[in-house]
C-alpha cells in the first residue's frame, strides 16, 4: 500500500498534475519507490475516489487541460495514520546474491561479467547521490524538512557505498580463485 502513500507525500509538497508528479518521481522518490506512469495515474484515480485528493479547480475548460491535484484532509490524516503505524523491515531478496550462491555448485560461467556489471551501476548510482546531496544540501539547507530529505539521501549514498564496497570484495575474491578450484 506503499504507493498511494508516496503519492499523498508528494502531492502534500507540491500540487502536482500527473505528469509533474510522474516527473517528480523520476527524479525523486523513484530512487527509492519506483512506479510507472500508468501506476501513478491509475491510484492518482484510486486517491481521488477515496476522497483523499482532489482535482484543483481549472481557469479553462476541462478538455484536453492537464488536472493538478492537491491533498485534502482525510489524505493527511491516511497519510499520517500510515507513517504512525509500526511495519516490519522486509528481508533481503536478491537474485544477484541467490546466483551468485547457485554458481558455487552449478559453475561460475558469466557470473564475474555480472558482477562486474552491477559495480558499474552502483558506482553510477552512487556518483548520481553524491551529486544531487552537493547541489541539494549544501549550507543554508536546514530546515526539519531538509535534514529530513537529505538524511534519506544519506541512506541511498550509504547502501550505494555498501554495494560498490561489496561488489569489489565479490571480486577480488572471484579472482583470487584458482581457476581448477571453481565450481564448474
Amino acid at each position: 500500500m506503499s504507493l498511494p502513500h508516496a503519492i499523498l507525500t508528494a502531492l502534500l509538497e507540491k500540487p502536482s498534475s500527473g505528469l509533474e508528479l510522474t516527473r517528480r518521481f523520476d527524479r525523486s522518490i523513484g530512487y527509492f519507490w519506483s512506479a510507472t506512469h500508468q501506476q501513478i495515474y491509475r491510484e492518482l484515480g484510486k486517491l481521488e475516489a477515496e476522497g483523499y485528493i482532489r482535482a484543483l479547480p481549472s481557469e479553462q475548460p476541462a478538455r484536453g487541460q492537464k488536472k493538478s491535484y492537491e491533498v485534502l484532509p482525510a489524505g493527511r490524516d491516511e497519510l499520517a495514520r500510515w507513517t504512525a503505524t509500526a511495519q516490519e523491515p522486509k528481508p533481503l531478496r536478491d537474485a544477484l546474491l541467490l546466483r551468485l550462491r547457485a554458481s558455487a555448485v552449478v559453475g561460475t560461467e558469466g557470473i564475474e561479467a555480472e558482477l562486474r556489471r552491477h559495480l558499474a551501476r552502483h558506482q553510477r548510482q552512487l556518483t548520481e547521490y553524491e551529486e544531487i546531496e552537493e547541489r541539494d544540501f549544501g549550507p543554508g539547507r536546514d530546515t526539519p524538512q531538509d535534514r529530513l530529505q537529505h538524511l534519506i539521501l544519506r541512506a541511498g549514498i550509504d547502501l550505494e557505498t555498501f554495494w560498490t564496497r561489496w561488489l569489489t570484495q565479490a571480486l577480488e575474491t572471484f579472482e583470487r580463485l584458482p581457476a581448477e578450484e571453481r565450481p564448474s
